[in-house]
């Protein structure tokens, strides 16, 4: 499933080539698409013709469209967003509107028209786990801007109960160490909980704690403030690495909106590593191996050496 670096590849492929556009029509070509809108897909249609996209927003995994209806004065704050969820296969792609229709195209957006973009906006998704919806905007209880992408103070109903994701400048480590505190259970339970860090998976999960050199059993309130600190600097190195090579794509599923994979595959060191020397001890004479171990009906990956079974 897309990760908060795959999900912010998108988001900011939308701002360049979406924003400030509008939608001039809206087809829904598999009703299943659109089954979170309660209203049905006709109404869906009805609501985004004529509607202006203003921005391109994402909290964590969650992604929006902020839109003014076609009814709404253009001095008021718009009242409604365009949720997009990805699920396991969702895509995003901008396109020419004479490019021949992808076989699981479930709901094209017609664009107006600008001459430096593609006409259509496509939402593609092959397992259907995904889909796009109408959720009204409220304000955020701390008065922030909801999420990257945004100055507005606003965020979807249906987004509101995602905390602030790790590269939200308003998360600090003295605000996790205090999250982090009350909860009796083990640090990567912890850090994928997205109502306590948004935006964190398996993959990058895996990734920030090697770095840290933590057992993902670590119990989370066990560790110190500086300790905390460092798991989040860690935490926000791996995603920013991970958006500078365009995101992790382990097959043709996930890419971006103008079709491209990302190939941050490529520099993971614990992730899907199995059996391989771990990169921190590799010049020791002792050096540790990457184990592959089940834990929560998913895999993790540690080093058998740097990252130690925590003592009960």
């Amino acid at each position: 499933m897309p990760e908060l670096p795959e999900v912010e590849v998108v988001r900011r492929g939308l701002a360049t080539w979406v924003t400030g556009r509008t939608i001039e029509r809206a087809s829904v070509l598999d009703p299943r698409a659109v089954r979170r809108h309660g209203d049905g897909p006709r109404d869906l249609e009805l609501s985004l013709a004529g509607a202006s996209v203003l921005a391109a927003v994402r909290r964590g995994k969650f992604l929006w469209l902020p839109v003014r209806l076609a009814d709404e004065a253009p001095d008021v704050a718009p009242s409604v967003a365009l949720m997009a969820h990805l699920g396991m296969s969702g895509q995003l792609l901008v396109e020419d509107a004479e490019a021949p229709v992808e076989k699981h195209a479930r709901v094209v957006l017609d664009l107006s028209a600008r001459s430096d973009a593609p006409a259509q906006l496509r939402f593609v998704d092959q397992r259907l786990f995904g889909g796009l919806w109408l959720s009204p905007l409220q304000a955020t209880p701390d008065a922030l801007p909801g999420g990257a992408g945004s100055s507005e103070a606003s965020i979807p109903v249906d987004g509101a109960h995602v905390a602030r994701d790790v590269l939200d400048p308003a998360v600090t480590a003295l605000g996790l160490h205090a999250a982090l505190a009350k909860k009796q259970t083990a640090i990567k339970a912890a850090i994928l909980d997205q109502a306590i860090l948004s935006g964190v998976g398996n993959i990058y999960a895996d990734e920030a704690l090697w770095r840290a050199r933590l057992h993902y059993l670590t119990p989370a309130a066990r560790l110190s403030r500086a300790k905390v600190a460092e798991l989040l600097g860690h935490l926000r190195e791996v995603m920013r690495d991970a958006l500078a090579a365009g995101g992790t794509s382990f097959d043709s599923l996930y890419v971006n909106v103008n079709g491209a994979s990302g190939y941050f595959d490529r520099s993971l060191n614990a992730y899907g590593r199995e059996g391989e020397a771990c990169a921190h001890c590799a010049a020791t004479n002792r050096p540790g191996r990457i184990l592959r171990e089940k834990w929560g009906g998913r895999s993790s990956f540690r080093c058998s050496r740097c990252q130690r079974t925590p003592r009960a």
